[in-house]
């Protein structure tokens, strides 16, 4: 009679390993690396979005960035990575040898969205002003295992790398950005004060509608008051050089760039009241400007040679009363004193007595076509001078009211309307009464002849 025992002998692990067997490592780290078409490499997590990598050509896509990720998809199985032919692994046992010797679980995993967390494909043209594009290469936590073996597995850990990546590409004029506040659904709920997605973005401003000077009038901005001032947003750092001042037919734009050159200042300044006429009933002749006036703004590089250009067109010009109330009659008296006229309801916005806010208040009044489809604004260029500039107190020095003022109003007061907002005389008659118009929403509403409200006066 014999007795035998059986042990399985343990030997050794499966590991992986990226220089031959020299080094053991835990993690994918060294399989999310990228190059450029230049020969340039990056490992893992040296860069950042304010440092981004630039692409070494122009008109480069992500395309043109390697990595093991294939480009006609955004994963790949690792065991394809690890087994032949990269045999990013070893057994010192010289478990795991031949065809199908080897399993490893997991994926590698490609993500990129631009700036605006949007998803983007590798082949897509990429745009400056959506830059930096985020590429993300994610491995997942796994386990590397041979058929044979004692222990016949082992675990690595997920690794990630995110790399930051601009196109080549000059600097470029992305937004025209007016007071944004009343440019969203964001100010009141249930109320949309947004252009159409092809002319406004509720979180940058106006987009360029043209490029062409014999079109610039298609432009923000078309309207145009002393002190009002809106910001050229520019992708790209650069030392362009502006022309500035520019004066044109008593209207005067000045341009001042920020110290990176990617936010240019753009201030309007021409014919206004001063604080002693705003008091006045006969308050004398103010200047008229020669209307209409297109302006052209360009960024010049050391070699003189134009980078950036903006135009606009301004078509009406607008001349406030300040912070002082009074009743129709005397505001209309103060315009006609001035040279200019009192505004129509279409001078300032473009809401309409429809949805939201309608009522018996707005019946009859016309603002700006295309029409917003509720009595609020919505920002459209030549969509009125309210439309278009968004919430004018918050223009420094350019003196539109910011309350009502109650105390000091010279009219009868306005507590039974205070849903108006800052309200403006115009022309508009509906029965006895002449139609307002807010300066904050563009509301519209109706009043007495006899109620103190803010006066505004246009050209031509």
């Amino acid at each position: 009679m014999t007795a035998s025992t059986t042990n399985f002998i343990h030997g050794n692990a499966p590991y992986l390993t990226f220089d031959g067997g020299q080094t053991r490592v835990t993690d994918m780290n060294n399989l999310l690396g990228i190059s450029l078409s230049d020969g340039r490499t990056y490992s893992p997590n040296n860069n950042s979005a304010t440092n981004p990598i630039v692409l070494p050509g122009i008109n480069e896509t992500l395309i043109n960035v390697n990595m093991l990720v294939p480009t006609n998809a955004n994963s790949i199985a690792l065991n394809t990575l690890i087994g032949a032919p990269y045999n990013y692994w070893r057994d010192d046992d010289g478990d795991g040898q031949g065809s199908n010797g080897i399993a490893v679980t997991g994926n590698l995993k490609l993500t990129i969205t631009d700036k605006n967390n949007q998803k983007v494909s590798r082949n897509t043209a990429l745009d400056l002003c959506n830059a930096p594009y985020k590429v993300v290469l994610s491995s997942d936590g796994g386990t590397l295992s041979t058929r044979y073996g004692l222990p016949k597995s082992s675990d690595f850990s997920g690794s990630r790398a995110t790399y930051y990546i601009n196109p080549k590409a000059p600097p470029k004029l992305c937004f025209v950005r007016p007071e944004l506040k009343f440019g969203s659904d964001k100010v009141i709920s249930g109320t949309d004060f947004g252009g159409p997605a092809s002319m406004w973005n509720p979180n940058k401003g106006f987009i360029v509608q043209s490029m062409n000077p014999s079109s610039y009038g298609l432009n923000f901005p078309t309207t145009g008051a002393n002190n009002l001032y809106f910001y050229l947003d520019l992708a790209g750092k650069n030392s362009l050089s502006w022309a500035s001042p520019i004066s044109r037919g008593g209207i005067t734009v000045t341009i001042k760039p920020n110290s990176s050159g990617t936010s240019i200042h753009v201030k309007l300044t021409g014919p206004f009241a001063n604080e002693s006429q705003w008091n006045s009933d006969s308050p004398g002749r103010i200047t008229k400007p020669t209307l209409p006036q297109t302006f052209e703004l360009a960024g010049k590089d050391s070699k003189g040679n134009v980078v950036v250009k903006y135009g606009f067109q301004l078509k009406k010009w607008f001349v406030n009363r300040g912070t002082v109330y009074h009743n129709y009659s005397n505001t209309l008296s103060w315009c006609n004193s001035i040279g200019y006229r009192l505004v129509k309801v279409q001078d300032l916005t473009n809401a309409s007595c429809n949805g939201k806010g309608s009522g018996s208040h707005c019946q009859g009044a016309v603002g700006v076509k295309p029409s917003s489809p509720n009595n609020n604004y919505q920002r459209r260029i030549g969509g009125g001078l309210f439309s278009e500039w968004g919430y004018m107190s918050n223009y420094t020095g350019g003196n539109f009211d910011s309350d009502y003022h109650d105390n000091n109003a010279k009219g009868k007061q306005n507590n039974s309307n205070s849903s108006v907002g800052h309200a403006y005389w115009t022309g508009d008659s509906i029965g006895n009464d002449k139609f307002v118009v807010s300066s904050s929403s563009g509301y519209i509403n109706r009043f007495s002849l006899d109620y103190g409200h803010d006066g505004v006066c246009t050209y031509p």
